[in-house]
């Protein structure tokens, strides 16, 4: 099963990047072959999202659920094309200033071959994705 972990430090707070972060609707604006957002059936600690993952002819929706607590995101998988998936953004304010991000995410796709396929694929799109909250950081709250 493909598992990525990264720590970054970042120049905002852990409240700035976590409001980013649990912003589900606004994927769609910034965040690599996201197509399409949905969330449903809201509390104040949780939602079910439905994301719409799109590149070249491919389109899939991937059914989560999102746990919020303070400074930290859980996302567990419900359905689509994978047999699993679970994700973790953990944020901390530093002394320094800014904040450290602890990130983790690991997922199996139901298909082996298309898992085969997409494995060596896999860090460099997660790496990606995360560069994307940066640059969006960057855009909503300024250049540090």
């Amino acid at each position: 099963m493909p598992r990525f972990i990264e720590d970054r430090i970042f120049p905002y707070t852990a409240q700035q990047m976590y409001a980013l972060v649990a912003d589900v609707e606004e994927y769609p604006k910034f965040l690599p072959w996201c197509i399409g957002s949905r969330l449903y059936d809201q509390t104040e600690n949780d939602f079910y999202a439905d994301l719409i993952i799109g590149f070249k002819v491919f389109r899939e929706r991937f059914t989560s659920h999102v746990i919020l607590s303070e400074n930290n995101i859980e996302i567990d998988y419900i359905k689509g094309p994978l047999s699993h998936l679970h994700n973790l953004w953990q944020f901390k304010d530093i002394e320094e200033g800014g904040s450290s991000l602890h990130f983790e995410v690991d997922f199996e796709f139901k298909n082996k071959i298309f898992q085969k396929l997409v494995g060596s694929l896999f860090t460099e799109a997660v790496h990606r994705m995360v560069m994307s909250f940066e640059i969006r950081a960057q855009e909503l709250y300024g250049k540090k």
